[in-house]
């Protein structure tokens, strides 16, 4: 690892490189939003360009990355919000995905991939490996045990896709009005909540 520069406190090696880089990332979109770039980052953290794309490729990797990296805190929110709760598999993928929908514009580095433009995690297709792991860890985190209500591995990779395939269809086009709050949890109710049990076992309490 190369320590020239770093605004003279070189890191101990490449996994501490790594998370200054994706921090002063954070600071740079915070400052300047999706339009932050590479020399913008090896700028804020006292190095040269070439030393940030050691570890990224481009400005794309670079974001996504700390998007992902970002997006820690949200999923213990969630993780938060669902344990508050009890109900069948079906009812907590429905409050899941709309409290996902409710809180998106409150997470601007998460709303980098799950908004429209050209870092989104929907910009290679809803079932880009990005947005697949993304949703996969929201799932796995809900108060849920999935192979109990028959769901195997590849049974929750369909359901990841299929709540990310709604939550584009949300995020393009919200509707008019928009859906919020009850009236949100009943759409999804009525036309979400059906699949997940169909599949599953016969619903009882979590």
């Amino acid at each position: 690892m190369r320590t020239h520069g770093w605004s003279g406190a070189p890191p101990a090696d490449d996994d501490e490189a790594m998370a200054r880089i994706l921090a002063a990332t954070r600071v740079c979109l915070d400052r300047s939003g999706a339009d932050t770039g590479l020399a913008d980052v090896a700028r804020e953290l006292g190095v040269t360009r070439q030393t940030v794309y050691r570890y990224f490729k481009s400005t794309d990797q670079l974001l996504v990355a700390t998007s992902i990296d970002a997006s820690a805190g949200f999923l213990e929110r969630v993780e938060q919000h669902l344990a508050r709760r009890r109900g069948t598999p079906a009812e907590l993928v429905v409050e899941g995905l709309a409290f996902t929908l409710e809180q998106l514009p409150r997470e601007p580095y998460l709303g980098l991939l799950l908004t429209p433009g050209r870092l989104s995690a929907f910009s290679q297709g809803v079932t880009s490996t990005t947005a697949l792991a993304l949703g996969r860890a929201m799932i796995e985190r809900y108060p849920i045990d999935w192979s109990v209500h028959g769901f195997d591995d590849h049974a929750l990779d369909e359901l990841v896709e299929q709540t990310l395939r709604l939550t584009q269809s949300f995020v393009i086009d919200p509707g008019t009005p928009p859906r919020r709050g009850r009236a949100l949890r009943d759409y999804l109710t009525r036309w979400l909540a059906p699949a997940v049990s169909a599949h599953g076992l016969s619903p009882r309490s979590v």
